[in-house]
């Protein structure tokens, strides 16, 4: 790599470092070119030379977000369920570090789901790609407790799944709504989450 274009990178990081900052801090309405230009010390038309727009920055920022979210996910659960009981307790483990991640990781998490292109604009394929991988936490434990399903089964119930508890944190996190003590709220994601699991071994026994 040339000196400029080293630097250049040194400089990308930056800015994407002060995003993140700023994400972190406001949420999604606090992140401004113009400060973010200043921060980092370069002509506010130059952000632009770093990434190709502000959704790129912000979707950078959330691939940041996503590889902490994998890595705290295969820590909940990093080895593979080998039956129906340890599949569950599987799931339950993934479900609940998902809550905890986005409490701990609040602004940075709403902003995953926040963000929206700017018309006419499609998400990249990269960001498309890192999105889908975070459902294999969720397709392996279901692997076993669906065994005689297809994966086309098996992929639209990882979403479903996941669209349940991912809600259930969305609204029991929202202190504007009814912000749910986080006992009381991983007592209800397992619940849930153990509830889907045993109706789902009842139905292979039939």
């Amino acid at each position: 790599m040339t000196t400029t274009a080293a630097r250049r990178e040194r400089q990308r990081i930056q800015l994407i470092d002060a995003a993140e900052r700023a994400i972190a801090e406001k949420g999604l309405a606090g992140l401004k070119a113009r400060e973010l230009a200043q921060e980092i010390g370069c002509a506010l038309g130059a952000i632009y030379n770093l990434v190709q727009d502000m959704d790129e920055l912000v979707l950078r920022v959330g691939s940041r977000t996503l590889a902490r979210l994998d890595a705290a996910l295969s820590v909940a659960a990093p080895q593979a369920p080998s039956s129906p009981a340890e599949a569950a307790d599987a799931l339950v483990a993934v479900a609940l570090a998902y809550a905890a991640f986005a409490r701990d990781y609040l602004r940075l998490w709403r902003v995953l789901f926040e963000h929206r292109m700017a018309e006419g604009s499609t998400v990249p394929d990269w960001a498309v790609s890192e999105q889908m991988t975070m459902f294999r936490h969720i397709l392996g434990p279901l692997g076993v407790l669906l065994p005689d399903g297809s994966e086309a089964e098996r992929v639209l119930l990882s979403r479903t799944l996941f669209s349940a508890v991912h809600g259930v944190v969305l609204v029991g996190l929202e202190e504007k709504l009814i912000a749910v003590p986080r006992r009381e709220l991983d007592h209800e994601i397992e619940k849930l989450v153990r509830l889907v699991s045993s109706g789902l071994v009842a139905n292979q026994k039939r």
